[in-house]
Order: C-alpha cells, then structure tokens, then sequence
C-alpha cells in the first residue's frame, strides 16, 4: 500500500518546471528524499503539505486526493522543517496549548513522555531553547498527535552527532508501535543510511530514482580504473563518472556489470548515497 502517489503531476515556478509523471511513497516506511539545491525537494514537499497547488496532475495521502480532501489529511500530517514557526516568546506550554486542540487525535501521555525524553520544560521559552533542543521541541510536536505520515524537511541540519542520532532513535521507535509514514528531506545522507528504507532521487524537476535503499547499496558499484580503460562506448553504460588526468571513476548499476566491462584492471567498491548523488549530479572530466 502507497502513502503517497503522484500522477501526471507538473508544476512551474519561473522557469523551474517539476514534472512527475509517477511517484510512489510506500507506507509503513522511512523514505529518504534527497537532491542537490534547487532540483525541486521544496517544491515537491510543499505539493504534499498543500502549501502549493499542482498546475496539473493529482496527489493522493492515503488514497485520498489533496484537493478534496485537504482539511482532513493535514489534520494526519506531523510536519518538521525550518523555520517552524513557534513564535520565539512563547513558553513550551503555550506553544502545545495553542496547537494540541486542532487535533481530535492529540495524545498528552506521549507528549510528556517524549518531553520527559528530551529533558524539555515545559516553563522554558521557546526563543531560549538551542538549535537541537528546538529540534526536538518540533520532533514532539510532529508525533504527539499521531499522524499517518510525518515530513521531515532537514531536521537534522546543522545539529551535533549526538543530538540527530536521539532524534534518529525516537523516530524509530515510535514507528514500531505505530503504522505511519516518513517522507524524509535532508542533505545528510548518513542518517539515511542509518534509518532509511527507501531513496527517491530527484534532479532539475524530475524523480530520477526511487528504490529500496537496500537494493540500491548492494548492488550498485563504483569502480575505479586507469583512464584509457574509460572509452566512449564504455562511458555509455556508466550512470555517471569522473576523469582526471591519470585515473577514473564510475558508478555502474551492477557488480556484474562493472565486471564485464573493466575486468581485473579496475577496483570495485560498494558506494554509499553521498557517492551515487554526486555521480548522477554530472559527468565531469579534468
């Protein structure tokens, strides 16, 4: 079963155009989303969140379509990105007073637990809280009235090791106990690694990949060569590489694949996502 599903979709800001014909994010599941600056993962999360409008196209959460039943899949979304919008002299606990009655589904008991968690104080200020712990203010927010599906947009951005992997943490385990979705934008591509599911890849407007991360790790390959060994024929059956004077890279879909085509002269290595999103960005040689 699908979270979320974009079909025929296209949208133009300027002259940037998104342009997704299909996009399946499965439920039940971490889904990372990632891309360079500018290749349409704002855009994209902003469609979802109704913040936005599609010039064509449909987007459904749950199977139902965001046009006619926006109201009520807002009330099932928890939303974490920056700013967040808390008005910086608020305490915590009028923050949470303010928020809690929008939704039927607003659960006290996990509110305090996940407080309790973080070591938040009710009595603190907003505007007083460090990056990390606003952060986590916004994670319990997001959770505490259950949703369905939860967008995070770089909530780990700029946050020490410690702090994001105790985000990283509470996010699992609330997923064990609960049949939710994550829709998950960030830069840092390790954390994926570490709580990712699934990778969708998305370059100048249009979703160029969109795979269990699993699968995508172990059967994708970089291999590294002498230069000659990188003709043009061979060049065409890489998803992208680098040249430099003596040496080269590619990354190549498959081990087999790599084998075939560069034999015993080149090494192989297992890529991480940083590895692949810098080889798909472009071709280059130096």
């Amino acid at each position: 079963m699908n979270s979320i599903v974009f079909q025929n979709v296209k949208k133009q800001r300027g002259d940037f155009v998104l342009d997704i014909p299909h996009l399946e994010i499965k439920k039940g599941y971490i889904t990372g989303f990632v891309g360079e600056n500018g290749a349409g993962k704002t855009t994209t999360i902003k469609l979802i969140l109704g913040m936005l409008h599609p010039d064509s196209g449909s987007i459904t959460i749950d199977g139902k379509d965001i046009k006619s039943y926006g109201a009520e899949i807002k009330k099932h979304i928890g939303y974490v990105g920056d700013p967040t919008g808390y008005p910086e002299e608020s305490k915590l606990k009028n923050i949470k007073k303010m928020y809690a009655p929008f939704y039927e589904t607003w659960d006290e008991a996990l509110f305090e637990h996940y407080m309790k968690r973080f070591k938040l104080k009710l009595e603190q200020k907003y505007g007083e809280l460090s990056t990390g712990q606003k952060k986590q203010f916004a994670l319990i927010m997001a959770l505490s009235h259950r949703p369905l599906l939860i967008i995070l947009d770089e909530p780990t951005s700029g946050l020490d090791p410690v702090v994001r992997q105790d985000i990283l943490d509470v996010l699992m385990e609330h997923m064990q106990d609960e049949n939710i979705s994550v829709f998950y934008s960030t830069h840092i591509t390790s954390d994926l690694e570490r709580a990712g599911d699934y990778l969708v890849y998305i370059k100048d407007g249009q979703i160029k990949m969109n795979q269990p991360l699993e699968e995508l790790l172990s059967t994708y390959c970089i291999v590294s060569a002498p230069k000659k060994l990188f003709t043009e024929d061979i060049k065409k059956e890489l998803l992208g590489y680098k040249i430099s004077a003596f040496n080269a890279e590619g990354l190549v879909e498959s081990r087999d694949l790599a084998e075939e085509l560069f034999g015993r002269e080149a090494q192989y290595h297992t890529p991480s996502i940083e590895d692949i999103m810098i080889f798909l960005a472009d071709r280059r040689e130096a």
